[in-house]
């Protein structure tokens, strides 16, 4: 029996960070495929799993015929990184140059990125609000250029030198720059380090990692 179950879908990044960082680490691990889309996350079951209705849910290993739950992508890869002794930077000034970027990330980049993605790819057209979705991708754009500056001076997020959970963390939604209708060539320093993410062994795209992918009615 695997470790680790991951409730997931293959549309969220949250979730991918979760399910990347496992398959990172080379720990047995199995998808349990959530029907965001059908509102799987807001049923009695599911929200005793998670009362605040999201994914990603992580199932630990069973301790003395327990398994831990751990829900929130952030918390659940500082979690894994201490559990498992990886990505956690090697001496206290980049954990917390780790814990600071991964907090920004979750306010600033995947707030507002996620946001814009889900609004203009998932909810239908008719149901959008231009101003909206502008003001999304205006705050999206700034946090944007925050993460192209920061790449241009090192290598990876905090760590300069090796990769981390807040590298883990800011790319969970990045794979999709093309579903945000954003042009490589306009994040050269982002897209060279999306490269060094993909290079890394375990890497597998969102949309084959995790189940649920295709849409119906997408292709």
């Amino acid at each position: 029996m695997p470790e680790y179950r991951l409730h997931c879908f293959a549309q969220s990044g949250n979730a991918y960070k979760v399910a990347l960082m496992l398959n990172l680490c080379e720990v047995k691990w199995t998808p349990v495929f959530v029907d965001f889309f059908h509102g799987a996350h807001r049923t009695p079951e599911f929200l005793k799993l998670n009362p605040m209705g999201e994914v990603p849910v992580l199932e630990g290993p069973e301790i003395h015929g327990h398994r831990q739950i751990l829900t929130q992508s952030g918390s659940i890869l500082h979690h894994l990184s201490g559990e498992l002794a990886a990505f956690g930077g090697q001496n206290e000034g980049e954990r917390e140059e780790i814990l600071r970027w991964m907090f920004w990330d979750n306010h600033k980049l995947t707030s507002y990125t996620a946001t814009h993605r889900f609004m203009t790819n998932f909810v239908p057209e008719e149901k959008r609000s231009a101003d909206v979705i502008a003001f999304l991708k205006g705050r999206r754009d700034i946090a944007f250029k925050v993460l192209e500056a920061r790449l241009g001076e090192q290598d990876f997020v905090a760590t300069p030198d090796e990769p981390s959970i807040a590298d883990i963390s800011c790319c969970g939604y990045l794979f999709w720059l093309d579903e945000m209708g954003v042009d490589p060539a306009d994040v050269p320093n982002i897209w060279a380090w999306l490269r060094r993410i993909k290079a890394l062994k375990g890497w597998v795209a969102p949309y084959e990692l995790m189940p649920g992918h295709p849409l119906p009615g997408k292709g």
